[in-house]
């Protein structure tokens, strides 16, 4: 009786090995055909190659032409700002124009340096310190800038420097 038990051991042994090398085989099998079937587009749910969808954006989309603006360098300014101690701002800007209007503004730049004085140095040192002050500073300096030069030419202040010492 022992040598019939002892055959039985062997031979589970042996099946099982048999069975976990046949499962791996048959589960490389299936990913790298998965594989092959979802990047070659075969399947309908797997979608393009990622080259191919990247081929056919860039050929698809067309590319829209820059708008024609020009920009005029403002002189730097530096302002003491209304604070206990002597504290300044130096503030450095560029305008964003619609290019047809660039030389009409260019004109206006006396006009346009008195809003920016007039409006910094009125500007509380707490505002300057916010995290948002240079957005709100640009939304405050467009409206009187495009009251001065007229509707529709300035397209935007652009901040260069914007120091406070």
């Amino acid at each position: 009786m022992t040598d019939a038990t002892t055959e039985q051991g062997e031979a589970t042994e042996k099946s099982g090995k048999k069975g976990i090398v046949i499962g791996m085989i048959l589960a490389v099998t299936g990913a790298a055909g998965g594989y092959f079937l979802t990047t070659s587009g075969r399947l309908p749910f797997g979608g393009k190659p990622a080259v191919e969808e990247a081929e056919n954006k860039h050929q698809t989309k067309a590319v829209k032409a820059l708008p024609q603006v020009g920009f005029i360098d403002l002189p730097p300014l530096i302002v003491s700002v209304n604070a206990g101690d002597s504290r300044h701002l130096k503030f450095h800007a560029q305008l964003e124009v619609n290019s047809e209007y660039a030389a009409d503004v260019e004109k206006m730049k006396p006009r346009i340096m008195d809003i920016l004085n007039g409006y910094l140095r009125a500007v509380e040192v707490s505002d300057l310190e916010d995290s948002l002050a240079l957005m709100r500073i640009r939304g405050h300096l467009l409206r009187p800038i495009e009251i001065v030069v007229g509707e529709g030419r300035v397209r935007d202040v652009l901040v260069m420097e914007f120091v406070l010492n």
